[in-house]
């Protein structure tokens, strides 16, 4: 009876086989899992990317006039010359908010410093289209005269 047996013993090897396959399920479970979780992130992704794309307005670049780059850029902002700035542009905020003009109206007087600050702009004066979107009415006569030409050739 000490002997081992050339039969298997087949109730646990039938565990080992249901104790694979649960095994086997589960990682496949976890795939999936994991594959619908990138699925996901891919779509958000994706209409975040469409939408950044509807409010990319890279492409009218070409259409507007080339501006000239401000001096402002090319000094380096280092701390002694932050700290110089934030002084000068306090001195100028005090200067501004003790204006009489600005302290009786600040909106008007925005205004007023933009227009004297900002270029003109010269646009030429729009055509003025037709009530019929811009072609221009044939008169009968026309049309007449174009029936006789074609009568007599």
């Amino acid at each position: 009876m000490g002997k081992p047996s050339s039969r298997p013993d087949y109730s646990s090897k039938a565990d080992k086989k249901f104790d694979k396959k649960v095994q086997f399920y589960a990682k496949v479970r976890d795939t999936v899992a994991s594959l619908t979780a990138k699925k996901d992130i891919t779509k958000k992704f994706q209409s975040r990317q469409k939408k950044l794309k509807a409010y990319d307005l890279s492409a009218l670049s070409e259409f507007l006039p080339e501006l000239k780059a401000p001096r402002a850029n090319d000094f380096k902002l280092n701390c002694k010359s932050r700290q110089q700035l934030i002084l000068k542009e306090g001195k100028q905020l005090s200067a501004v908010l003790e204006h009489p003009a600005f302290q009786a109206d600040p909106l008007a007087a925005i205004h007023q410093h933009l227009q004297n600050t900002q270029p003109v702009l010269d646009e030429k004066p729009k055509k003025k289209k037709n009530q019929n979107g811009g072609r221009k009415k044939k008169s009968k006569k026309s049309k007449a005269l174009s029936r006789q030409q074609s009568m007599d050739i």
